[in-house]
């Protein structure tokens, strides 16, 4: 079985019908050149992705990313991907692999070559690496300040927020300052004093018995694996609520997470170097949830 997959896909419009999607496809070697020079995605950051995790066999949330992304190609006026050709390549991704272990599966939509004709597109699977011990003992966080208004996107558009692009520059840029200061990961709050997200994850708090998140905006990308999450607490009868949160909640939740497709539940041990509240056991559950199979 390969530790690595990847699939060069030739786009066909969203509306196409009649089309064989299996002759789209290619697979290629992921050692071998596949992109040319001219490619945007690696010279500006003008693409859009996806990253979903493969458990065991079963790729999770394949609806929910495969409609972000969608969304992200609207925001960043990208042809419309057509869905049925991304779930045929993810699902022959997936056939590829081994039955059993944990993956991540890159879905990459680019505006394509300068001055090209098309978009260009592809999608790589790879072995997923082992979160297993930091969900278990939690990470240290510090915020930062995200530059901008909570509220940001309903007068910039052009800034694209609330799109996955490819630009990831400034939250790896937010990821080494963490690591600068002593601390794993970080959470980014607005410059008017609100909790946002983190570089690669969504924001959970919990007061009391109430789960709180941020509310959806322009501002913030929606997380698949925190709709998910609020599915399964509202299914077991537990209270969710997506709201505007002050940056001092933080201090004050009885617990916090950090929640993605890959990496999973992690919770929070110390927040601007100091300890917070930490629910293993409840981190633990919610990882059980996570790791199960989901649509």
């Amino acid at each position: 079985m390969p530790e690595t997959v990847t699939l060069l896909i030739e786009p066909v419009p969203a509306d196409a019908r009649d089309v064989d999607l299996a002759s789209t496809l290619r697979e290629v070697d992921a050692a071998a050149p596949a992109l040319r020079v001219g490619e945007l995605s690696t010279q500006r950051g003008d693409g859009v992705f996806e990253t979903l995790a493969v458990i065991d066999g079963h790729a999770q949330e394949t609806g929910p990313h495969l409609d972000r992304l969608r969304n992200s190609a609207v925001i960043c006026e990208l042809p419309e991907p057509n869905l049925a050709q991304w779930r045929a390549a993810i699902d022959r991704a997936v056939a590829s692999l081994p039955d059993r272990g944990q993956w991540a599966l890159k879905l990459v939509l680019s505006r394509g070559v300068e001055h090209g004709p098309a978009p260009t597109a592809w999608l790589h699977a790879s072995r997923a690496a082992d979160f297993s011990a930091v969900r278990e003992r939690g990470v240290a966080v510090v915020t930062l300040d995200r530059g901008y208004a909570h509220d940001a996107a309903e007068h910039a558009p052009w800034l694209l927020l609330g799109a996955k692009t490819l630009s990831y520059a400034t939250n790896m840029a937010a990821l080494r300052e963490a690591r600068r200061r002593g601390a794993d990961d970080t959470i980014f709050v607005s410059s008017d004093g609100y909790v946002m997200e983190g570089p690669t994850s969504s924001v959970i708090l919990r007061h009391g018995d109430v789960f709180s998140t941020p509310a959806p905006s322009g501002a913030i990308l929606h997380g698949t694996t925190q709709q998910s999450l609020f599915e399964h607490l509202a299914a077991t009868g537990r209270a969710t609520e997506y709201r505007d949160i002050p940056i001092a909640e933080l201090g004050t939740a009885d617990a916090l997470w950090l929640v993605s497709s890959v990496r999973l539940a992690v919770g929070v041990t110390r927040l601007d170097g100091a300890s917070v509240s930490y629910d293993a056991a409840e981190t633990r559950e919610f990882n059980d949830y996570l790791l199960s199979p989901r649509d």
